[in-house]
């Protein structure tokens, strides 16, 4: 059974950063991407950062410029850098794998695996 669990969350300033970091271990599904989601108070889960299989990312519009995600596959790892915060980032941030029918896009992943989930508060 796969297991997805994240670190790196905190409490943080307005403007300023943290990097998130999510491992994988015992990994048995099927997958073609990996992902960074998040859920804010009262509010639905979102897609926050894709990356394929092949490095190509996408991002939502709301973090776009400001995020970045990466993996590093030899570690099983998958980060996701965030700057310039803003409260409205203020989320529970979750990892996730899944499968994609493209190969160049994950935003219609299939998710098979999240991870527990990290907070996330952006203070003004």
């Amino acid at each position: 059974q796969g297991r997805l669990v994240e670190s790196g969350g905190g409490s943080v300033q307005a403007g300023g950063s943290l990097r998130l970091s999510c491992a994988a271990s015992g990994y048995t599904h099927i997958s073609n991407c990996m992902a960074w989601f998040r859920q804010g108070p009262g509010q639905e889960r979102e897609g926050v950062a894709y990356l394929t299989e092949v490095g190509t990312a996408r991002y939502a519009s709301s973090v776009q410029g400001r995020f970045t995600i990466s993996r590093d596959k030899s570690k099983n790892t998958l980060d996701l850098q965030m700057n310039s915060l803003k409260p409205e980032d203020t989320a529970m941030y979750y990892c996730a794998t899944g499968w994609s029918g493209s190969a160049s896009d994950c935003y219609t992943m299939a998710v098979n695996i999240w991870g527990q989930g990290t907070q996330v508060t952006v203070s003004s």
